[in-house]
């Protein structure tokens, strides 16, 4: 990364500084550019002092706090709990919007599972062009591997959703790698499952050999989830009656 040197002096610096605290932080106007491009070194440690830190620490700590946005939905029965899936508006009393939190869960909802369904979509794609089988022994390949290989089996091919997905911005506790089985003829495979519903994955298979799309799990009878994993946990997966026939993961022991 290429940091630059301010033009600007550090007493002029301060006093704006000053300034902004005691008129408040607000949202900007429209204002002219400036006249001459003016370069800054945007990541200077801040000083013992600084006026902004402790109202920046205070934030970053509360935000912390809530790492898990899902913890943020609204609450049962509020106006935000009854939107239906989709990202359209609530409309309330008077026409007017419904609650900005559920406008905005619904929203992101929405685009997340838009960018899945393209992610299955281009790997099923792919992996018609670099699909590599595996040999007498099974190796499971790192990402790395399969790139550098142009191409790979599904155990390195999944990795390119899995990873791409944690990428954008998923939730690592929501996204796994996955070993699957079809009793019928004991075979087995690896999936991506992305847990919206935690009872009901949606399943995004590299090659199509399970599925094609992005369906739940729910959808695809014909195979059974076996091990749930990422590069620092792994679950064994057993039926659950009390999950009323859905398929809960529990930790191996």
């Amino acid at each position: 990364m290429v940091r630059f040197a301010a033009t600007r002096s550090l007493p002029f610096l301060r006093v704006f500084a000053l300034t902004s605290v005691v008129l408040g932080c607000g949202c900007a106007a429209t204002g002219q550019s400036a006249a001459t491009a003016v370069h800054y070194r945007f990541f200077d440690a801040p000083e013992p002092n600084d006026i902004w830190t402790p109202t920046i620490r205070g934030w970053q700590a509360r935000e912390r706090a809530l790492a898990d946005t899902e913890m943020l939905r609204p609450a049962e029965g509020s106006m935000g709990s009854r939107v239906s899936e989709g990202f359209g508006a609530t409309i309330g009393p008077g026409g007017t919007h419904g609650d900005l939190r559920a406008e905005y869960f619904a929203f992101r909802a929405e685009r997340k599972r838009e960018l899945a369904r393209e992610v299955a979509a281009w790997i099923q794609g792919e992996a018609r062009h670099h699909y590599i089988p595996n040999g007498p022994i099974s190796h499971w390949a790192t990402l790395e591997e399969t790139l550098a290989n142009n191409g790979a089996s599904c155990n390195g091919l999944e990795l390119l959703p899995y990873r791409f997905l944690l990428d954008a911005g998923f939730r690592s506790d929501e996204v796994y790698r996955a070993i699957v089985m079809r009793p019928s003829d004991g075979q087995h495979h690896m999936v991506t499952l992305w847990f919206e519903n935690p009872d009901d994955p949606w399943v995004i298979d590299p090659t199509g050999a399970m599925t094609t799309g992005m369906p739940h799990l729910s959808e695809v009878a014909a195979w059974v989830p076996v091990k749930v994993f990422s590069e620092t946990v792994e679950y064994t997966v057993h039926p659950d009656s009390g999950m009323h026939g859905n398929l809960a993961i529990r930790q191996a022991r």
